[in-house]
Order: structure tokens, then C-alpha cells, then sequence
């Protein structure tokens, strides 16, 4: 079972993060790879999590990060979602229940992406540590709700988000 485990802040996710995209450099080819972002919940100090670090990894083509960063991402203990829905994003998860639990994700675009934008939400957080405690309080509830249900989870967060996200947006357009 993939449970959804929410727990307080730990500062050591920044090191994990550095490590991990250390690593991932390291077995793709540097050409390929042009950003690596720590983003989602373990990017923001303070912030209650699922202890699972998300990897935003910006590659210069999702065509060839398809025929080389698959099989060297599994070497390092990643599981590739084949079936993902989203053809802008590869998506990559360490740690698959039964053999773990999930440790880190890694979500591959390309640099026009969408998903950059999710950054924006990321340093929203960062600044207004009244938004994140809003934020903790309901990935609480949504995690106790829904304890088994990755999806229900993730579906209950989206109207937040995007609220959060247009604050974002106007506080960048009228700094």
C-alpha cells in the first residue's frame, strides 16, 4: 500500500535534494540535462511534507531524454512511468512500494513547460510562511481523509494551489 504520510519539516531534505541532482548529473550526459529545481513541499523551509524530495529536471528534449535517461535513471533506482498521461513530462519515481517507500520523484520537461510555472507557487510559500501553515494544515486533513488514495489527495489540493497560484502571479506583477 502507498500510503500518504504527512511529516513535520525536515531540514536534511535540502541535502537530499543536493545529493540527488549531484547523482543525476553524474549518470546523464551533461549536454542533455540544463536545470535541476527542488520544488513541491521538501523545497520549503518549515513546511510539513511527504517525505519525498521532487526533482524538477529541465532537459533540452524529452525525445532523446526518452532513448538515454531511462535506463541510467533506473541504474540509479528509479522506476519510469510509461503510461503517464502528460506527453510534456517524463516522470520518475525512487522507492516504489512494495520494495520502499517512495523517496524522491523526478518530473522531466522541457524548457517551455508548464511546470515551471510550479515554482512560482514554491517561492510564494517560501515568502508568506502564513500561506504554508494554511497549506500544512490541509495536506493534514487531506492526508487523514484519504490515507490510501494518492489521487483523491492530490485532487483535493488543486483548488488551493491555483488560488495560491494567482496570488503568486499578482504579487510578481505588482511586486
Amino acid at each position: 500500500m502507498d500510503e500518504i504520510i504527512i511529516t513535520d519539516y525536515n531540514p536534511n531534505w535540502v541535502l537530499l535534494f543536493e545529493q540527488e541532482a549531484v547523482s543525476i548529473r553524474a549518470f546523464l550526459d551533461g549536454d542533455l540535462i540544463t536545470r535541476i529545481e527542488h520544488f513541491g513541499s521538501t523545497a520549503v523551509p518549515g513546511l510539513a511534507a511527504k517525505p519525498i524530495i521532487d526533482l524538477l529536471v529541465e532537459v533540452r528534449s524529452l525525445a532523446e531524454a526518452k532513448q538515454v535517461a531511462v535506463s541510467q535513471l533506473e541504474y540509479l533506482g528509479y522506476a519510469y512511468w510509461v503510461d503517464n498521461p502528460d506527453p510534456q513530462r517524463m516522470f520518475f519515481v525512487k522507492g516504489l512500494p512494495p520494495t520502499g517507500p517512495r523517496t524522491h520523484h523526478i518530473h522531466m520537461v522541457e524548457p517551455d513547460s508548464e511546470l515551471w510555472e510550479r515554482l512560482l507557487f514554491r517561492d510564494h510559500l517560501r515568502k508568506h510562511s502564513d500561506e504554508a501553515e494554511r497549506y500544512a494544515r490541509l495536506k493534514y486533513n487531506l492526508a487523514q481523509r484519504f490515507f490510501s488514495d494518492r489521487e483523491a489527495y492530490t485532487t483535493g489540493k488543486v483548488e488551493y494551489i491555483e488560488s495560491v497560484m494567482q496570488k503568486a502571479r499578482q504579487h510578481l506583477a505588482n511586486p
